[in-house]
């Protein structure tokens, strides 16, 4: 009999929004909009945190530090970073609607978990009333989990675990060994690891690889192997249990996870292993 019991996936970059472009264009806009120059891999780097929380991290780094001193002739503050996020909120409500597409795979993944009697969470770096906007759309397109929360319904967002766990609460999922978070961002992966959880980490489509559908297919061959190798390597760094070429692969994932319970082995016991499925 199948071990595990629910799959807690991510949105943007997982089951949403083929390349995760939605955040990273509204945090571009928002430093753009103050003479802040910002390179899209330096927003990826950070990508799955909780929003506020990823526009601090990027106020931190030395390139954007410095910028920032240069053009206001002191370090950013809280009264800034609360400016930054309200423009940044402004920037991604304007467009949110139109990157709420399942990617190519997962309503049909959705439906054989189902059919298997799994249950299916979410977690998300968006706040609630980011998610209002994509649940809808979302749904009229063929993808609803069962269960969603947002960073901002509980005490911290990833890498924290409040997430999941909250996950599991409503749908009476426990223990964690028998859930799977997926997702496409080191943050997401750390999430999972801190809840206890296996972990799954998805390349093409996602954050760490970057690219939207027809750079993908334009890229296919040695430049693309490539990227997904590093992309690959940052995932189970961050303690991905498996990594997938693309999120239609869960199925074979999810079959070794329910051999390897069935022998009593635990997510602590592979943690950072990261196989690769390919396909």
């Amino acid at each position: 009999m199948p071990q595990l019991k629910g799959v807690i996936f991510d949105w943007a970059g997982t089951t949403v929004d083929y390349g995760s472009f939605a955040p990273v264009q509204a945090f571009l806009d928002t430093f753009g909009e103050v003479g802040i120059e910002v390179k899209p891999g330096e927003v990826r780097r950070f990508m799955g945190m909780k929003k506020k929380e990823h526009l601090a991290a990027l106020c931190s780094l030395p390139n954007i530090a410095a910028q920032w001193e240069e053009r206001f002739g002191a370090e950013s503050g809280a009264g800034d970073l609360d400016r930054l996020y309200e423009s940044f909120e402004r920037h991604l409500f304007e467009t949110l609607c139109n990157f709420a597409r399942p990617v190519g795979g997962v309503v049909e993944l959705v439906e054989r978990l189902r059919r298997r009697g799994m249950k299916i969470g979410s977690t998300t770096g968006y706040t609630r009333g980011m998610m209002e906007v994509i649940l809808p759309k979302a749904a009229e397109q063929g993808y609803a989990p069962d269960c969603l929360v947002a960073a901002d319904e509980v005490q911290g967002g990833r890498p924290k675990p409040w997430m999941i766990w909250a996950n599991a609460e409503k749908l009476d999922l426990y223990p964690a060994a028998r859930l799977v978070k997926v997702g496409d961002t080191e943050a997401d992966m750390l999430e999972g690891v801190n809840a206890g959880t296996w972990v799954v980490g998805v390349l093409e489509g996602g954050n760490e690889v970057g690219l939207t559908e027809a750079e993908t297919e334009a890229l296919r061959g040695s430049e693309l192997e490539r990227i997904k190798d590093a992309g690959a390597y940052r995932l189970k760094n961050a303690g991905a249990h498996f990594v997938l070429d693309r999120i239609g692969l869960l199925d074979e994932a999810l079959g070794e996870i329910d051999s390897l319970l069935e022998h009593g082995i635990c997510p602590c016991c592979r943690y950072g292993e990261g196989r690769r499925i390919l396909g």
